[in-house]
């Protein structure tokens, strides 16, 4: 008798436990509602929209940045920062997001940056699914130095200045 008792016991809780871990890693309430947890749910709702959404060019970036409604991540290396950084955004390398999810605004839509993009989308994927509002630099550091050139510098400069 004490056997079957003790082994309801360990069924009830097994069941609680895989009851708890399903809706933890599927689900969590972000800033925009429900966020998607878990990458197979997250690409299965995935479509144009999402497509359209997940990036943002250099233009949108400035404006945006001088609004002050993103903060911007350079997720390259600290060796490539130190040869060449952006004083304006947070060195957060890939390899450290997340450890340094503190440091992010969910207020904010978090810009990742990189030369091209495509270290940037790695970045973005894990944010969105950390429940922020993410998205990656078309074109990376490279068009975005092509944006900020000559009177286009010196007037995001000025602009910055004036923040």
């Amino acid at each position: 008798m004490e056997w079957k008792r003790e082994w309801k016991s360990l069924v009830w809780i097994i069941a609680v436990i895989v009851v708890l871990v399903t809706v933890s890693v599927s689900f969590a309430t972000g800033n925009e509602g429900l966020v998607i947890k878990d990458f197979s749910s997250y690409l299965r709702s995935f479509d144009y929209q999402d497509r359209k959404d997940m990036k943002i060019k250099p233009p949108e970036l400035k404006k945006l940045y001088l609004e002050g409604k993103v903060q911007i991540i350079d997720i390259r290396f600290s060796e490539e920062q130190a040869l060449w950084g952006i004083n304006f955004a947070t060195n957060m390398p890939l390899n450290e997001i997340p450890d340094r999810l503190s440091e992010l605004d969910k207020d904010k839509i978090i810009v990742a940056v990189c030369p091209h993009y495509d270290r940037a989308a790695i970045a973005r994927h894990y944010l969105t699914l950390q429940g922020y509002n993410a998205k990656y630099l078309v074109g990376g550091l490279i068009q975005l130095s092509e944006a900020l050139r000559g009177d286009d510098a010196r007037d995001f400069f000025n602009g910055m200045n004036k923040k």
